[in-house]
């Protein structure tokens, strides 16, 4: 364990903030609540919107940029949405010493302008499907700012869809929460429970939720990504409307969807160790460090020439550290910190045997190569290490979830903080909210894996068709 790295089981809030700092991944801000993402965290920021952007415009979304400004008329004009997000929302009244004619809300979420937006852009059929994606930034005044998890200011992809049927948007939304899924699942390595929310939880203004919820090495839920039917609501105040091919004025069917930086605090708190951060190899800035040891000029030439052509052999983003005034141990302990997924040492030693040895960052396993069997050996190791660390945190996820019918049982569950329990519910919101009073776990999906049956609530005790998950949350 790394001295400045609190352990999980002393601290967990604490751990997660230290990985953060060591790992160089991000730093509080001047203003409060705010965060400043450095290099390195960018840096796995940029993986992650570089791969799920290839996965957006694959489903035939389009890339475009909305204002940052959205006028407080536009945000008031959706009942439930302006009342979900009014005491999130921060709003500019005033610039210099001039008062605005309108006050101004900095964008919580996009759905207002860019409907303002589709209705000029739709006029017939033939405009349907759009499918349109943004790249942006987000403010919502936090009152507990978290990094990564909850900050004023965060960034974010949204997409917003327009339709002709309802058969069509629901199809979309579903296909955006698998994209999600198999984005989460493939390149983050963390299994997620995926269902609808509830009516209390889900988006505001959507007429049905789709959520994906993972579980952190605490035992608590996190929201990795939505994905929001949103039936005609929005169209039918922004009247986006079309011209059908039997030249009828109908009303579009809309989703909007988005996953954000939180995705990052969820690969932290899902995979890191007391000694740093540990990053699953598909995400990873670097995929390799490769570092020389030496004790004297003539044997740091020669370690150096190998490394080089080591580096070369590997077509991967990698570093050769060749940093003279830190040890080897020093060297050592910033790169498993940072959550390399592979060390490559080369020293006199493995010279001699024409080897190197490599280090896994997950499990500590280290194994001595021959140079010419180091590319192949990378590239089944890497993948083979991306496996695993889902094939560990599913495992984590299935010896904390629990099954109960018993009140008593529930709250001891819900508790010790360990993980999902899936039990009855009636349906109602006021057992919901009760629950929520005396447990502060919520409902965080009810599952679309989950098999309809018969039961009681685990609060009144009336008749529940089928289980759903609860938990506390971030």
């Amino acid at each position: 364990m790394d001295k400045g790295i609190t352990t999980r089981q002393k601290n967990y809030n604490q751990w997660y903030l230290d990985v953060i700092n060591v790992a160089g991944l991000a730093e509080h801000a001047p203003v409060k609540g705010c965060m400043i993402i450095k290099p390195y965290g960018f840096a796995i920021w940029e993986n992650i919107q570089k791969t799920l952007d290839a996965k957006i415009k694959e489903t035939g979304a389009k890339n475009a940029y909305f204002p940052l400004f959205i006028p407080q008329s536009l945000l008031k004009k959706e009942a439930q949405h302006i009342q979900g997000f009014a005491p999130e929302c921060l709003v500019i009244t005033q610039v210099g010493k001039k008062k605005l004619k309108e006050p101004l809300i900095v964008r919580p979420t996009s759905e207002t302008i860019i409907y303002e937006v589709f209705a000029k852009w739709i006029k017939s059929y033939r405009d349907l499907p759009l499918l349109i994606n943004q790249w942006a930034n987000i403010a919502r005044w936090e009152l507990r700012p978290r990094l990564f998890l909850r900050t004023i200011e965060f960034l974010w992809q949204e997409g917003h869809t327009a339709h002709a049927t309802e058969k069509e948007a629901e199809k979309k939304a579903r296909e955006i929460l698998e994209l999600y899924r198999n984005f989460v699942e493939s390149y983050l390595a963390i299994p997620v429970i995926a269902g609808e929310k509830t009516e209390s939880e889900k988006f505001p203004g959507a007429v049905t939720t789709y959520t994906l919820e993972a579980m952190m090495q605490d035992g608590k839920a996190l929201q990795l990504g939505t994905s929001h039917m949103l039936g005609q609501n929005f169209a039918k105040v922004f009247e986006v409307k079309f011209l059908d091919k039997d030249g009828q004025e109908k009303y579009v069917w809309q989703t909007s969807w988005g996953v954000s930086t939180r995705l990052i605090g969820g690969l932290i708190m899902a995979h890191s160790d007391d000694k740093g951060l540990v990053l699953p190899p598909k995400l990873a800035p670097l995929s390799v460090v490769i570092i020389p040891i030496w004790a004297n000029k003539k044997e740091q030439k020669a370690v150096f020439t190998k490394a080089d052509a080591i580096a070369k052999s590997l077509d991967l983003n990698l570093a050769v550290e060749k940093r003279e005034e830190l040890t080897f141990g020093a060297k050592h302990f910033e790169w498993e910190k940072k959550g390399v997924p592979l060390r490559i040492e080369i020293g006199p030693k493995e010279l001699a045997k024409k080897s190197v040895v490599i280090v896994r960052r997950d499990t500590g396993e280290k194994e001595l190569v021959k140079e010419e069997k180091v590319a192949v050996f990378v590239e089944k190791i890497l993948d083979k290490m991306q496996k695993s660390l889902f094939s560990k945190a599913l495992r984590f996820q299935k010896e904390n979830s629990h099954t109960t019918d018993s009140w008593k049982e529930f709250k001891d569950f819900i508790k010790k903080d360990r993980g999902f329990v899936y039990a009855h519910w009636c349906g109602k919101a006021l057992c919901e909210a009760e629950i929520k009073k005396e447990t502060k776990a919520t409902i965080r999906a009810i599952p679309f894996a989950q098999k309809s049956e018969k039961g009681k609530c685990i609060l009144c005790g009336k008749p529940s068709k089928q289980r759903v998950v609860f938990a506390k949350a971030y």
